[in-house]
């Protein structure tokens, strides 16, 4: 028998700290969508239009992108190490929601703050010359608030992304890493699931609306999510003090050491292609509701029925975590009865899930099986690119897959709007597999960073990624918002927007990461950079 000589060469040990991590990212990912199921209430009881959700959804990185916080967060990362910087972001996080939820709340309305945001910040020199000001005259004072709050909690949402990535190296290098980082993103995806059912829950709960208790519903995951911080960093801790190995880096970090990332041109290949696959797919989170409002003929059910009761939602949340348990659980099985009996099961539990998703005519619930398929597949795409390779080519049938989803929400799903069972299938068909083209990122993109850069600069190399991608996550919700008012003259009713313009410019995103992914395979070959080899050698 091995003799077990750290926490990380132990199994258990290694993947129960991945398990806090993912733990933490799932109730950031909560909070990061919030509001999007409810955009339609959003523009009902607070008066926001598109231009104003979609100016408050992108402000989330707006520190990230204009005052290159990312980049600091990188160098943080590396200075003072992952435990430290997970404690930090979790800490960032819970502060901006608590703004966020405070702007949301019926005390923020009539105060001397809301008389104040009212009056100010309509005009932010420089920024306002650029066209990149984050806040506009006319713009709702809660509105402005929350994209305040909203600001600060990207930054810790983002460090705490760049964070997660280099724990995951720490103590999965040499070992199931592209699993691992699969893995972690199938849970923290399925807290876009939760947001999608529980949001609208709590905003309707007890028959009147109120939006801030959605918001309130996240501050409390968020204070989950610094527990988990916390237990991590005694784990990190006792690992550091069984390996030897210091916190901080072992080498002075150097600026210079930035341009030596930047030089690289298959760095910016992989970062280009990161920052087009998640402005393609972030933005649309969070108009994908309203898009199905506007694309699917739904009829509410009768208010006495069990399909319109606040208890379906519960049932309909227990058969989704069924979805992804039996299904992730599946791909660790070495007996095949065992397998596929739970594969089955998962089948069926999606099948069961979907039925009540349409029974309950919700647009929420519906949308809400993005991730159910990426959860199942991730880790089968994590393993062949540990064992098999293959990472780049992944990224180009992702890209495929985006191109073709985006494409069908344009102009196939309008043409069953009349349609109460068609439309709802291709719906559901195509958001699944959205979320499942969205899986092959972590999969193989991730993972692929460590071959590209020194050990001692991973932070940076991932904070500076991350930064990159922030430009898309900060425009693209602002550019659909922009566009969905110019192409929708007069349309004072949420769920009568047409959406085919914006779908066709995410559309367009996934054209160019395809290309980007063909290029990236050829420089792989010529320069030897190993991201089709795989991890485990």
């Amino acid at each position: 028998m091995t003799q077990i000589k750290t926490l990380r060469d132990s199994a258990a040990m290694r993947w129960t700290a991945l398990l806090l991590l993912a733990l933490a990212m799932f109730c950031s990912y909560i909070f990061m969508d919030i509001l999007s199921p409810i955009k339609d209430l959003m523009q009902e009881t607070r008066g926001w239009d598109s231009t104003a959700f979609g100016t408050m959804q992108g402000s989330e990185v707006f520190l990230n992108v204009f005052v290159f916080f990312l980049i600091f967060a990188g160098i943080i990362l590396d200075k003072m190490g992952v435990r430290f910087t997970a404690l930090l972001s979790a800490t960032v996080m819970l502060i901006g929601a608590l703004v966020k939820w405070y702007a949301i709340s019926d005390a923020f309305m009539g105060s001397s703050l809301d008389v104040w945001f009212t009056n100010h910040l309509n005009y932010i020199p420089l920024f306002d010359e650029l066209g990149v000001s984050p806040f506009y005259q006319g713009m709702p004072s809660s509105a402005k608030v929350a994209a305040a709050g909203f600001m600060v909690f990207g930054c810790g949402v983002e460090m705490a992304g760049i964070t997660v990535s280099r724990g995951i190296v720490k103590w999965f290098k040499g070992r199931e890493m592209a699993l691992a980082m699969g893995s972690e993103m199938a849970l923290a995806r399925l807290g876009v699931a939760t947001c999608m059912i529980f949001s609208p829950f709590f905003a309707k709960l007890g028959g009147q609306v109120d939006v801030s208790r959605s918001v309130a519903f996240g501050v409390v995951l968020l204070c989950i999510a610094l527990m988990m911080c916390i237990v991590y960093f005694f784990m990190d801790k006792k690992l550091d003090s069984q390996t030897g190995e210091a916190e901080e880096s072992d080498d002075e970090f150097k600026i210079s050491d930035l341009g030596t990332i930047l030089s690289d041109s298959g760095f910016w290949l992989v970062a280009l292609l990161c920052v087009l696959y998640y402005s393609a797919i972030f933005p649309f989170q969070k108009y994908a509701v309203n898009m199905l409002q506007c694309n699917l003929t739904l009829t509410e059910p009768a208010a006495d029925s069990f399909w319109a009761s606040s208890s379906v939602t519960i049932v309909q949340y227990v058969i989704m975590l069924i979805v992804a348990a039996t299904g992730f659980a599946s791909n660790f099985q070495k007996k095949k009865a065992m397998q596929y009996g739970l594969l089955t099961l998962s089948i069926l539990s999606l099948v069961a899930y979907c039925y009540m998703g349409f029974m309950r005519q919700s647009a929420e619930s519906i949308f809400a099986v993005f991730p159910l398929l990426a959860v199942l597949i991730t880790p089968i795409l994590g393993s062949y690119v540990d064992h098999k390779g293959k990472a780049a080519s992944m990224l180009v049938l992702g890209s495929l897959l985006l191109i073709g989803c985006h494409l069908t929400f344009a102009f196939v799903l309008p043409l069953f709007k009349g349609s109460a069972v068609g439309g709802i299938i291709i719906a559901y068909v195509t958001i699944l597999v959205l979320g499942a083209s969205f899986s092959l990122v972590p999969a193989s993109l991730w993972p692929s960073v460590p071959k590209l850069v020194d050990a001692k600069v991973i932070g940076s190399a991932y904070a500076l990624i991350f930064w990159i991608q922030n430009i898309g996550l900060w425009l693209f919700p602002l550019l659909i918002g922009k566009v969905l008012d110019k192409t929708n003259p007069g349309v004072t009713d949420p769920t009568q927007f047409n959406y085919t313009a914006p779908l066709v410019m995410l559309a367009s995103l996934g054209i160019v990461a395809l290309l980007l992914g063909l290029l990236l395979k050829v420089v792989d070959k010529k320069k030897g950079l190993g991201l089709e080899e795989p991890n485990i050698k």
